[in-house]
This record gives C-alpha cells, sequence and structure tokens, in this order.
C-alpha cells in the first residue's frame, strides 16, 4: 500500500455509472430517480430541515450564552454557511447524485479523504438526530403535562443531566438554601429536574433508571416508516413546512407585544466571547441546508434549483432566526432561557403565561421535530449505501428489501445508533459533536472545489461558484485583521500566548495550551492559504469558506475536538481494515 493507493479518485463519469446502477434502481429499475423537485421544493426541503431541534430548543442556549446580542451570530453563521452552500451546488451540478460531501470528495481528495467524511457524515446525521430527539422529547412532556398526563422525570431525562442535576442543588440544599429558593435562581430549572428525576428513579442493583423514553419511542416510530417506505412528499413537505412558519410567525408578532427593551440591556454581556460559545447550538441549527444536496438526483434542474434553494432557505431562516431570538431575549431575561424548549417557556408561567400559546407551540414542535428526524434518518442511510457501493462498507449495507425497496440493514442499524444513545446522552454534548463534523464537512466541500478548480477545470459545469480572484483581497484582510490585534487589541493578543491563566495561576501549562491548538493549528492553515491565494489567485468564495467555518471550528473547544478525533481515529482504524482492502475503486486498479 502507497500513500498514492490511499488517494486514488474516483472519477466523475464512474461516480454517475454507479449511481444510475445503485440508487436509481430503487425508482423500479430505471436510469435514475425521478426528477420532480423545483426551487419551491427544494426552498421547502431546505427550510424543512432547518427550522427544527435549533429554533424549538437550541437557540435557548446560544441565548442564554451570548444574550440578545446572539442575533449576530445568526448572521455571521449564515454567511459562512452560504459560502459553503455554493460549493455544494456547483459540486451537485458536477455529480448529479446522491452521497453528499462523501461523493463530493472521493472526486476532489481521493479515497482516504472521502473515507474520513463520510464516517463523518454518519457522527452528524446520528447525533444530529439523537439532538432532535431528545428535544422532540422534551416538548412532548410539555405538551403531555398540558393534558394532564405527567410523564415521570425519570423517564424523560438523561441520566448524566440528572446526576449532575442531583449534584447541583444537593450542594445548594446543603448550603442553606430551601427548594423553592433553588428553583427561583436563574438557569437552575433543568437542574432542579435533574434532582428531582434522580431522587424518585428506581434503583435496581444500585443503578438508577434514568432514561429518556419518549426520545426512544419516537426513534423507533420514524425509524419503522423508513423501513417500509415512508417517505416525505412533496405535499407533505409544504404541509410541515407551511405549520411550522405560521406557529414562528404566531411568536414574533405575539411575543413582540410582550417585549421589555430593558431585557435588552446589556445587549452583548458576556462580550464576544459569550456571543461565540453559543456557535455550536447557532451552527446546529443551520445543518439541515447540506441535507438538500442529496436530493441532486431528484431536481429537475439540479444546476439552476439547488443553489437557489439553498440560498432561499438560508435567507428566510436567517430572518426568522435573528426575528426569534430578539423576541426570545426581549420577552424574558436572557438567562432565564437555558432551557430545553424556550418559545413555550416564554410563553408558560415563568414568562408572559399565556397558556394556549405555550400549548399550540408544543403541538407543532413535536410534528416540526418529528418530520425532521424522518429527512435525516432518512440521509444517513443513504450515505451507507453510497459507501457500501464503492466497496468501503460490506455489501449487506447497501442490501435492498425486496418487498419495501428500501436499504433495509442501514435503515435498522440507523434506528439503533440513534436510539440507544438517546436514552443517555446530553442535549448539549451532543449538538457540539454535530456541529465540528459538520463544519469538518463544509470546509473539505469548500477544499474540494478549490481543487478541481486548479486540476480539472475541463469538467462542466452547469452552476459555478462566482469567480473573485483572492490574490490581493485575502492577504489584504489578513493583514488588517493582525493589525487590528496588534494596535487596538493588545490584550487578547497578550492572553492568546501566555502560557498561563492568570485568573487562576495554579492551572499548568498544558491545560491552558491544549485550549489554544485548534485556533494555533488554525492561523497556520489561515496562513498558508493566504500564500496559495496570492501565488495561485484562487477563487475567493470557497477560501472564505474554508476561513470562516474553519474558525467556527475552533470555537468548538478543545473536549470537542478531542472526541471528534477519537472518532476519526476509530474510523480510520475501520478503512484499514476493511475498506482499503474491499475498495472496488482498487480491485479496478
Amino acid at each position: 500500500m502507497t500513500f498514492q493507493t490511499l488517494l486514488r479518485k474516483k472519477s466523475i463519469e464512474h461516480i454517475q455509472l454507479d449511481a444510475a446502477a445503485g440508487i436509481g434502481a430503487l425508482e423500479g429499475g430505471g436510469s435514475g430517480l425521478r426528477r420532480t423537485l423545483g426551487v419551491v421544493d427544494l426552498t421547502a426541503l431546505g427550510i424543512a430541515a432547518i427550522i427544527g431541534a435549533g429554533i424549538f430548543s437550541t437557540i435557548g442556549n446560544a441565548a442564554y450564552n451570548g444574550g440578545p446580542a446572539v442575533a449576530f451570530l445568526f448572521v455571521f453563521t449564515a454567511i459562512a454557511c452560504a459560502f459553503a452552500a455554493l460549493c455544494y451546488a456547483e459540486f451537485s451540478s458536477m455529480i448529479p447524485v446522491a452521497g453528499s460531501a462523501y461523493t463530493y470528495a472521493y472526486a476532489s481528495f481521493g479515497e482516504l479523504v472521502a473515507w474520513i467524511i463520510g464516517w463523518d457524515l454518519l457522527m452528524e446525521y446520528a447525533i444530529g438526530n439523537i439532538a432532535v430527539a431528545i428535544s422532540w422529547s422534551d416538548y412532548f412532556t410539555t405538551l403531555m403535562a398540558g393534558y394532564g398526563l405527567n410523564i415521570p422525570e425519570y423517564l424523560t431525562m438523561d441520566f448524566l443531566s440528572a446526576s449532575r442535576g442531583h449534584a447541583k442543588v444537593t450542594e445548594l440544599l446543603a448550603s442553606g438554601n430551601t427548594l423553592d429558593q433553588v428553583r427561583s435562581i436563574a438557569g437552575m430549572a433543568t437542574a432542579v429536574d435533574g434532582y428531582f428525576a434522580w431522587i424518585k428513579a428506581p434503583v435496581f442493583g444500585g443503578l438508577r433508571i434514568v432514561c429518556d423514553l419518549p426520545a426512544l419511542a419516537i426513534v423507533v416510530i420514524i425509524t419503522a416508516l423508513v423501513f417500509v417506505g415512508i417517505q416525505e412528499s412533496k405535499r407533505a413537505s409544504n404541509v410541515m413546512v407551511a405549520i411550522k412558519l405560521c406557529i414562528i410567525f404566531l411568536v414574533i408578532v405575539l411575543g413582540a407585544y410582550y417585549v421589555k427593551p430593558q431585557n435588552w440591556t446589556p445587549f452583548a454581556p458576556n462580550g464576544v466571547s459569550g456571543v461565540l460559545k453559543g456557535v455550536s447550538a447557532v451552527f446546529f441549527a443551520y445543518i439541515g441546508f447540506d441535507a438538500i444536496s442529496t436530493t441532486a438526483e431528484e431536481c429537475k434542474n439540479p444546476q439552476r434549483d439547488l443553489p437557489r434553494g439553498m440560498m432561499y432557505s438560508l435567507i428566510i431562516c436567517t430572518i426568522l432566526y435573528i426575528l426569534i431570538s430578539l423576541v426570545l431575549t426581549g420577552m424574558v431575561n436572557y438567562k432565564q432561557l437555558a432551557v430545553g424548549d424556550p418559545l413555550a417557556y416564554v410563553f408558560g408561567p415563568e414568562g408572559v403565561n399565556i397558556p394556549w400559546v405555550s400549548g399550540i407551540i408544543a403541538i407543532s414542535a413535536v410534528i416540526a421535530m418529528a418530520t425532521v428526524l424522518l429527512v435525516f434518518q432518512l440521509g444517513q442511510p443513504r450515505i451507507w449505501m453510497a459507501m457500501s457501493r464503492d466497496g468501503l462498507l460490506p455489501p449487506i449495507f447497501s442490501s435492498i428489501h425486496k418487498r419495501f425497496k428500501t436499504p433495509w440493514f442501514s435503515t435498522i442499524l440507523t434506528g439503533f445508533v440513534v436510539a440507544i444513545p438517546s436514552l443517555f446522552m446530553n442535549l448539549t454534548e451532543v449538538t457540539d459533536l454535530t456541529s465540528i463534523g459538520t463544519l469538518f464537512a463544509f470546509v473539505l466541500v469548500c477544499g474540494g472545489v478549490l481543487i478541481l478548480n486548479a486540476s480539472d477545470q475541463k469538467i462542466e459545469r452547469k452552476f459555478k461558484t462566482p469567480y473573485v480572484n483572492s490574490k490581493y483581497i485575502i492577504p489584504v484582510a489578513m493583514l488588517g485583521i493582525c493589525a487590528w490585534f496588534i494596535f487596538f487589541n493588545r490584550e487578547s493578543m497578550a492572553s492568546f500566548f501566555s502560557l498561563h491563566d492568570p485568573a487562576d495561576p495554579a492551572i499548568g501549562v498544558w491545560d491552558v495550551v491544549k485550549h489554544k491548538i485548534p485556533l494555533m493549528l488554525y492561523m497556520l492553515l489561515a496562513g498558508v492559504l493566504t500564500v496559495y491565494c496570492y501565488l495561485r489567485s484562487l477563487s475567493l468564495l470557497p477560501v472564505l469558506g474554508l476561513l470562516t467555518c474553519g474558525y467556527l471550528m475552533t470555537e468548538l473547544g478543545w473536549t470537542n475536538w478531542a472526541r471528534f478525533l477519537i472518532w476519526l481515529l476509530a474510523g480510520l482504524i475501520c478503512y484499514f481494515l476493511y475498506g482499503n482492502r474491499h475498495s472496488k475503486l482498487g480491485a479496478q486498479r
């Protein structure tokens, strides 16, 4: 095995032939999937995927960290996504087949990188669905409570949150606080719920039984629907989008009447660092737009409609996210929003207390997030099927059920991969992992466009990312950023290069440095990319996609990077044990 072997590429013509022989057969033996989606349908699909757990749940944690200024983070994140969306659109016009970033990486970077991004996409889809299932459970529990059906706390919460909540509340009670006083402390609502879940949970063999049973139930139901071939039609998708948009407009319009401007002061209580701390939660809200690329074979005119659908859905959802964040932080103090169901919370007893609105939000959220779960639960088996078609996974992953015409094994396995962790995992932890995986995919797609621009300029592109010469723009911008830190923000620069934590001198050097490693690597790679921009006159928009998405990755913290690298290492082990030996591309050569 040589390094060159690991970077063997799959030609675009080869990819298209495999798609015609593989996925296309699902439509009854035709040469390809039925092309029925137009720009309106694609926009609706994008909105359906984007407006889900992000706007109904994770926006609360982002607002808690950044305050009202989190609205600016939505703008920055949307711009970063827009750069990546253009690159996705260019690839989909060259390779209008399913497989998403995995297929694009196979054509541009080669097999090893394709495996890495495919393995990464498995984490993105699976963990993203775990987060959606957990959020669905929060809203379902609230909905049932509104009808007087109270599900025990220990069956609606993950083990870790219950344990941490019990420890935190017990510590406050031991210091002389009453339970009512603890409950009144901002940000303690989830901890109090965890406390009760822990003390009420049954004990078997010394282990407390605490699990999120509704999250498990919805995953089982959705997986069963996917297994028997129930897919979201254009009409169903458009209906679901209409429901989502109506309820969001209701929240914005009605909530505006209850906004208290004093809640917007201070606008950025935790500064820029506080705003950026919510980057994983905010970015998690946007990851759905890349699911549109998996529908390339079903578009009437992918080269025209895919970029429009992606950009329209991003613009519409960004405007809605900004308005929602401003309304939520205006209705209640941002410190109260660290809850799993912020929209229902602000209209509940702790907010303006309009029960009927809270009930409508709960119903719509249950429907909306179930739809998001369905979209991504359909997507992950297709990624597995594409990888199996290339020989990188065993053939059973691409095995099609004779009756239901679905990848039955991949679908069932997807159900297990999502259902079991949703019983026990924590919402914040899973959204962080999903965000870093998605950003990594975006970085590779942007980089893939630059590689194909340099190596395969003759490839037909029915849509091409607009070319703007970065030869001088990027170097000047980088110099400007450096000058700003040197002359106007010396404290931040000194803090970055310091090997000690001024707030706690007892912290060791490694404990300080390890958190700076992602940013150090980013600065090094950004410098190399800047030189390439000057020497090669690279296209500006893919470069900006690399720089913005790369920077967002550095904001996700050392712990998330460590977990992400462990996942990739496990993937590499699987590749060298199986994928490299069974690659159909390698066998043909």
